[in-house]
């Protein structure tokens, strides 16, 4: 499957960048976010770019596409800590099509990176369950997004 990181070095269509802070109930006992948030970081941070394009999830439901997660893979470099403030960076390499493959990076206060990371994902005919291509307004919505973005 994908690795983490394109094999050829190339600029991203997109990178987008989302903040949250990591709360104490995300931390383990040594105070650092324990390992299986940066998924839910990684969604959040997808959710958000997605919408900000003009898309929701919901609206790609609406028009019978579920988008499941095919793929992850994550690749710690450093600890994250309570409270601290993370960048969570999503970089699109390639236009959507069935799959789509989202990086990540995740920043810390330190302007350190703390993970890197890949979720790849594939519209699903939501009635056949069957791979399919993404729906016109999720392209278009994209497409305009990377353009502003670019």
């Amino acid at each position: 499957m994908a690795q983490t990181e394109p094999k050829e070095r190339r600029e991203p269509l997109l990178v987008y960048e989302h903040q949250l802070r990591s709360r104490y109930a995300e931390t383990d006992q040594m105070g650092y976010v324990y390992h299986g948030r940066f998924l839910e970081y990684f969604e959040e941070a997808r959710t958000e770019m997605i919408r900000e394009a003009g898309v929701s999830y919901k609206a790609l439901e609406d028009a019978g596409v579920m988008l499941p997660v095919m793929h992850v893979s994550l690749d710690y470099k450093r600890p994250a800590f309570y409270d601290e403030l993370l960048t969570i960076r999503v970089k699109i390499y390639d236009e959507p099509a069935t799959r789509l493959f989202t990086h990540y990076e995740v920043v810390g206060t330190d302007n350190k990176v703390k993970i890197t990371g890949l979720v790849v994902l594939c519209f699903v005919d939501f009635k056949t369950r069957r791979p399919c291509p993404p729906p016109d307004l999720f392209v278009a919505g994209m497409k305009s997004f990377m353009e502003s973005h670019g």
